[in-house]
Parts: structure tokens; C-alpha cells; sequence
């Protein structure tokens, strides 16, 4: 079963967090130092064949209201630009207070300020991820294994 490649793409910054096959468990992986766009794709795309990744969840940054900006825009062109290299499932996931959620739980946790620059960003990816997968399986879209009787 293939897995899903979660991303939380900034501009200087691609946090990246991969599922499991069963599609239930998001786990952090790296964070991409952006370059060049096609150095980036390349590297991004090399991680999905090693990992079997059949489709991305990329974070969607609208605001607090519910309305887009500029940062869905630079998002929706990232996807559009990455769809011309190679034609991946592509979904957005809103991604309202990931950073916010994933600063506090680091905080809390006790991580030096430097260690949570470190990490952030694959660490949000890993929130949208999993905001995702949480759907999906609230949803009955994946892995619907009720049987009658039980």
C-alpha cells in the first residue's frame, strides 16, 4: 500500500512528514532547505519513490477567517508548478495553528529554542499530515473494517 508525503511549505523551508502504509500514523521526516524549484522538486520527488508515496497532503495556509491570501496563492503554484514534473494526487489540508500547536507541545515538552527551529517545520508537516489521516479514517474513507455482528 503506498504512503502519503505530508508538507508544510514556507518560503524558505519545506517541512516534510511521511504516513505509515496503513495510512494512520504521520511521523516527521525532514525539513527541505529551499534552493531552486527544480533542485527541490528532484529532491522531494526522489524521497516519494524511496517511500512509496502515492499522493501529497500540502498545507493549506488560509486565515484565521476561512479566506485565502497570498499564502494559499504561493501554495496553489507550488502544486500546480510540482504537477507539470510529475502527476501526483495532490490534496490540501488546512493548516490553521500547526505551527501554534506544534510550538507549544515542543515548549512543553522543554526543547531549546534552537532545537525547535531545528524541527518545526517537519514537525507541522507531521500535524497536517496526521489532521489528514485523522479525517480520512473519521470519514470511513480508508480502512473501514467493521464487520456485522461485532
Amino acid at each position: 500500500m503506498q504512503k502519503l508525503l505530508g508538507l508544510d511549505i514556507g518560503k524558505k523551508t519545506i517541512g516534510l512528514a511521511l504516513s505509515d502504509a496503513s495510512l494512520k500514523i504521520a511521523s516527521p521526516v525532514k525539513i527541505l532547505y529551499r534552493t531552486k524549484f527544480t533542485p527541490d522538486m528532484n529532491s522531494l520527488l526522489q524521497l516519494a519513490d524511496q517511500q512509496n508515496v502515492g499522493g501529497l497532503v500540502l498545507g493549506w495556509p488560509v486565515n484565521m477567517d476561512g479566506s485565502t491570501g497570498p499564502r494559499c496563492d504561493s501554495v496553489r503554484d507550488f502544486a500546480h508548478a510540482l504537477l507539470k514534473i510529475r502527476d501526483l494526487p495532490i490534496v490540501f489540508q488546512d493548516e490553521r495553528l500547526s505551527t501554534k500547536a506544534v510550538e507549544s507541545a515542543m515548549i512543553a515538552a522543554d526543547m531549546t529554542r534552537a532545537k525547535r527551529a531545528e524541527r518545526r517545520d517537519a514537525l507541522a508537516a507531521c500535524w497536517i499530515l496526521q489532521s489528514f489521516l485523522d479525517h480520512l479514517h473519521d470519514s470511513h474513507i480508508v480502512g473501514n473494517q467493521t464487520n456485522a455482528g461485532e
